[in-house]
């Protein structure tokens, strides 16, 4: 058997050891991504979502290449393990795996340019965290146009480490904001 020595990759993951602690990210996978599409030379933006979106099934748009989006949303939620930012944004559309619209297409294309902002965004693990556990729960209301649900979602962190997270659509409809 031979030592390799530490893990720095694994499974499309970068991981970088230091003082600090141990960083995880997928900045290679991000420009592989980015290159197979085509929008690596693309101009990027600063969030992955326009403010205030509703996104819908829309029957009276074309359909995109089902196939492709797809594929590409499976890419985005990949990215999950390391890209907790794009979290919510993913778990939006990929709610329309099954009959994907331009306008998802295009959420995708945004998500993507996103990325290309911000590359080497990753997770760190520190070494020299405190024990502190922090918890941040938000929530919309009736985020969903076609059927009015909410979703709600958490981080967990133990010191600055994150441990958990979870992003849900809610099983019945809220009938106010403080109820979402």
């Amino acid at each position: 058997m031979k030592n390799l020595g530490g893990l720095k990759y694994f499974l499309g993951i970068e991981v970088a050891r230091s003082k600090q602690g141990i960083f995880l990210s997928q900045r290679k996978y991000v420009f592989d991504v980015l290159t197979k599409v085509g929008i690596l030379e693309c101009k990027s933006v600063d969030t992955p979502i326009v403010q205030n979106h509703r996104l819908g099934e829309y029957l009276d748009q074309a359909p995109t290449d089902k196939g492709r989006y797809q594929r590409l949303v499976g890419k985005l939620i990949y990215l999950l393990h390391t890209r907790l930012d794009i979290a919510y944004v993913v778990s939006v559309v990929s709610q329309f795996m099954h009959n994907p619209s331009e306008d998802h297409m295009d959420v995708v294309t945004q998500i993507l340019r996103y990325l290309k902002s911000s590359p080497g965004n990753g997770l760190m693990f520190s070494k020299n965290s405190h024990s502190r556990i922090n918890g941040y729960i938000d929530a919309d209301w009736a985020g969903n146009i076609s059927n009015r649900r909410s979703t709600s979602g958490y981080f967990m962190f133990v010191g600055v480490n994150l441990v958990t997270r979870r992003s849900k659509k809610q099983k019945m409809v809220a009938f106010s904001s403080a109820e979402a």
